[in-house]
């Protein structure tokens, strides 16, 4: 049934998502489009509960309310930013906004890029603990919590590979090649969301179609 529910919201997840931005741009209601993306933390906080109640009933808890605690903290922590990823890509594709850019390739530039990357992974593994240590409590010492403790683990190294990364990126930078140049990572678009990308009303012509002769006629 867990297992179930994460592909469920997993497969809902993407569904919304694909709701709100065809709202927003396709369809010109971006309050709509809005109150659809903010469904989205609903689906964490419904595998949240209909897990604990799993436990409660007397569930033994083994790896598959582990995998539902890693997917509820990488859902919160990672979530926002796949929205703003496809959003971005969306508005380009079909609203007329600004090309995303790319990361940064080279120098600090880069290493700072990969540490952002990593905190936002280090979050997700850190409510991941916490919520398996929540859960270990939950079930007490007369249960056999070592599927839970086992996936504590798996977030540490997680953890410690994505620190590694990053200090990779800090201690031998990337250099730049000689004529490479930078994409400017300041340009609007860049990390661009649902809340605050182009405004449908913005939306290219050729979206929404030409006024004809007889509307010409007719002003």
């Amino acid at each position: 049934m867990i297992v179930t529910l994460i592909i469920v919201c997993e497969v809902a997840f993407w569904v919304l998502l694909a709701a709100g931005l065809s709202l927003r741009y396709l369809a010109r209601m971006p309050r709509l489009g809005a109150g659809v993306l903010l469904c989205e933390p609903l689906l964490e906080v419904v595998l949240l509960i209909v897990t604990a109640i799993d436990l409660k009933n007397g569930a033994e808890p083994d790896w598959k309310h582990g995998l539902a605690a890693v997917y509820i903290g990488f859902s919160i922590a990672l979530g926002p930013t796949t929205i703003r990823w496809v959003d971005a890509r969306f508005a380009h594709r079909f609203a007329g906004g600004p090309p995303p850019v790319k990361p940064p390739k080279y120098g600090m530039a880069r290493a700072l890029h990969e540490w952002k990357t990593a905190a936002r992974w280090i979050l997700a593994s850190g409510i991941a603990i916490a919520l398996l240590q929540g859960a270990v409590w939950y079930v007490g010492g007369d249960g056999d919590t070592e599927s839970l403790k086992a996936w504590q683990m798996r977030m540490l190294f997680v953890i410690g590979i994505n620190v590694v990364i990053a200090a990779s990126y800090t201690l031998f930078p990337k250099q730049r090649p000689a004529g490479a140049v930078e994409p400017d990572a300041g340009r609007e678009g860049s990390a661009g969301s649902a809340f605050s990308a182009r405004h449908p009303k913005d939306v290219a012509d050729r979206l929404v179609g030409r006024t004809r002769k007889d509307e010409e006629q007719i002003r």
